[in-house]
């Protein structure tokens, strides 16, 4: 079975990504992330049929601490954010708990 991809955040963000073909989407203005994310956040996590969650690495700021934990240990759909803080720490990180193994450690 083929999962989505999903994309979460202002419509700045998700724009580049519906135009791209991804159909899942939730908009969250930028006023109303702190009372309308973490719900946002949690319809795409319920959604059996997503498989990559893709937020802006500033919007986790936003989330509160059970949502945000949900989507930090989620392995499926596993959660890619972008922009912000994130690097190259954070992929192997999702990759290492994805996987179980760490693929870039080095003896």
């Amino acid at each position: 079975m083929s999962q989505e991809i999903a994309v979460i955040g202002s419509p700045d963000f998700t724009t580049g990504f519906r135009l791209a073909g991804v159909r899942k989407f939730e908009n969250v203005a930028e006023e109303d992330k702190e009372t309308e994310l973490d719900d946002a956040v949690q319809r795409i996590l319920d959604d059996e049929n997503v498989g990559i969650v893709v937020m802006h690495d500033p919007d986790l700021e936003y989330l509160s601490r059970n949502v945000r934990n949900n989507v930090e240990t989620s392995v499926e759909p596993t959660l890619v954010t972008l922009g912000g803080g994130a690097g190259s720490g954070g992929l192997r990180d999702k990759i290492k708990r994805a996987i179980g193994i760490d693929l870039m450690e080095q003896d």
